[in-house]
């Protein structure tokens, strides 16, 4: 793709940074095949009530949703999902030196298989690698509890209490953790550059990390294939393919096609 000002601008703010923040939403691993929640080919675009599995009042109350919860979580597209270019520049931001914080509502732990420090990577909403019961608290290996779907059992209860168990994700419905949302969101007051890449910008309190770091002097940039209700603050926005347009603006290579905001 060829330079264009804007993406030129983006790269310097880039290289001048010291303390760049990313904020990662699901059209980040779109490239690496899980499709995303609210796109045009969203997961619930496509299937309304998919959203259901993701409620917890549904999950706790009936079992024909924990159910098909787990036959859902068997054929993931995560357990084969392989990071992208998209991933690996914020893995080659890190390594400059530059990334403050990667804050992510992904799921998917593509950012840590990638190569990201788990001590600068942020999972909002989780890690669905791992599982955790609702009752005692246990987590372990979700492909541990998987192998007893496969097994036969289609509502695996914890095997410590005899509690619910359900991937250490956060579903409609239930709590965040504080300590994780207020790393968060001081992680956005500290940068000097917020990237919002593949996020709707929709879900807060997380949504809320745009406003903050602009108010607090930030510069900031929207990545998205969408219009977001924080475009007309960015001082950036370029909806140009993140696996294109991430590792140009992040590494040495520079130049594609993009929009002031």
């Amino acid at each position: 793709m060829r330079s264009t000002p804007i993406a030129d601008r983006v790269r310097g703010w880039v290289d001048a940074a010291r303390r760049v923040v990313v904020l990662t939403g699901a059209g980040i691993s779109t490239d690496s095949g899980i499709p995303d929640f609210r796109g045009p080919q969203g997961v619930w675009t496509r299937d309304p009530k998919a959203e259901r599995l993701s409620d917890i009042r549904h999950y706790v109350a009936d079992p024909e949703v924990r159910k098909a919860s787990w036959q859902s979580r068997l054929d993931h597209p995560v357990w084969t999902a392989r990071p992208n270019p998209g991933h690996m520049a914020i893995v080659a931001l890190e390594q400059r030196g530059k990334l403050h914080a990667l804050i992510t509502q992904n799921i998917d732990g593509l950012h840590l298989r990638a190569g990201n420090s788990p001590q600068l990577v942020i999972e909002v909403h989780g890690n669905l690698h791992q599982a955790i019961c609702l009752t005692c608290g246990w987590k372990g290996p979700m492909q541990d509890v998987l192998a007893r779907v496969r097994a036969g059992e289609a509502d695996p209860p914890c095997g410590e209490c005899g509690g619910l168990l359900k991937s250490d994700t956060i579903s409609f419905g239930q709590a965040l953790v504080p300590e994780v949302i207020e790393r968060a969101m001081r992680s956005a007051r500290e940068t000097d550059l917020l990237l919002a890449v593949g996020t709707s910008l929709q879900v807060y309190p997380v949504a809320g990390a745009a406003p903050l770091a602009k108010a607090a002097g930030a510069k900031f940039v929207i990545i998205n294939a969408q219009a977001t209700q924080f475009d007309s603050i960015a001082d950036a926005v370029l909806p140009a393919p993140i696996s294109e347009i991430l590792p140009r603006i992040c590494g040495d290579d520079g130049g594609v096609m993009g929009s002031a905001g």
